[in-house]
């Protein structure tokens, strides 16, 4: 059953929503139905979002690396004084 739904919001708001269904080839109402009928609804997202978003659960996904042990600090301090001098 469909119910008439009724918002304030600023008119530019509007305009840019209007513009972005009519883009999609589609009413508000629809749009606004389709954004939110999803199980887990979420506000549209620019691209560098989506990236970064991917790159997130990457990198919660990687192991630490352990850090150097001392062995490690001085075999490259050996290393950089042989090469440099």
């Amino acid at each position: 059953m469909k119910t008439k739904l009724t918002l304030t919001v600023e008119k530019e708001i509007i305009e840019k929503a209007k513009q972005k269904a009519a883009d999609r080839g589609m009413s508000l109402s629809q749009m606004f139905e389709e954004i939110f009928s999803k199980e887990n609804p979420e506000i549209e997202q620019t691209e560098a979002q989506k990236a970064a978003k991917s790159l997130l659960k990457k990198l919660e996904s990687m192991k630490p690396r352990p850090s150097p042990d001392k062995f490690d600090k001085e075999l490259r301090s050996h290393y950089l004084l042989k090469k440099h001098g």
